[in-house]
């Protein structure tokens, strides 16, 4: 899977890149990991300026729609055959990032990633250019750097190869509309709290019924919005 992002601080996915199961993934090549800077693609060839005043006033400044699309056109150029890229902006205004939605994006070969920033992007960003907008929550950050941060970190526990066990991604919270079960390990008891009996019992069946039991439990007393929606 390849994913390319383009930012106007690419220097902010450096420590992300490069630790953990992320740089893992890029050093075994599971994940093809490119952050370009998309003042590259400015018409403004002495300053590099990316944005300009809104037209009808206002606070702040808005980002110019051509660095976009000529980033965007110039990495469509470079998709590997029969790939189509997948253009996501992201934005305050998407659709809120979800499990099932983390689970489509992997599916894809090729993502593209916009970053926003200032007082957003020009209309036009989104009504020619985008395929898709999403949303990490109903607040608003600096720009799309944070974001498309939690996007790749969460789409890649997807890809094939990124996490030691194949299961590893598919049993945990909102993979099945229900948050996890409690996890134990070592000490078996810890300041008068033991590990409950039947994850010491070795009986499969019976540590399968516990967990989706504390599963739902769990689920109805945190966030009884997600039995509701299921």
């Amino acid at each position: 899977m390849r994913i390319d992002v383009l930012t106007i601080f690419p220097g902010m996915f450096d420590g992300v890149l490069g630790a953990s199961i992320l740089k893992r993934a890029i050093a075994a090549k599971r994940l093809t990991v490119r952050v370009h800077d998309l003042r590259r693609w400015s018409p403004d060839r002495k300053h590099r300026k990316v944005d300009d005043r809104p037209y009808g006033g206002g606070p702040g400044m808005v980002m110019r729609p051509e660095p976009f699309f000529a980033a965007v056109a110039a990495l469509k150029t470079k998709a590997a055959r029969g790939a189509t890229p997948r253009v996501v902006l992201l934005t305050p205004q998407g659709t809120r990032l979800s499990q099932p939605v983390v689970r489509r994006l992997a599916r894809a070969k090729h993502l593209i990633l916009l970053c926003g920033h200032y007082e957003g992007v020009d209309e036009r960003v989104r009504e020619g250019l985008a395929d898709e907008e999403l949303s990490i929550g109903d607040y608003v950050l600096t720009g799309g750097e944070l974001p498309a941060m939690v996007l790749l970190d969460a789409v890649a526990r997807f890809v094939p190869g990124v996490l030691g066990h194949p299961e590893s991604a598919h049993d945990e919270s909102f993979s099945d509309s229900l948050l996890e079960y409690p996890q134990y390990t070592r000490p078996r008891v810890f300041r008068r709290k033991a590990v409950p009996d039947v994850l010491l019992s070795g009986d499969a069946k019976a540590i399968a019924a516990w967990r989706q039991s504390a599963a739902e439990t769990r689920t109805r007393e945190r966030r009884p919005d997600l039995l509701r929606a299921s």
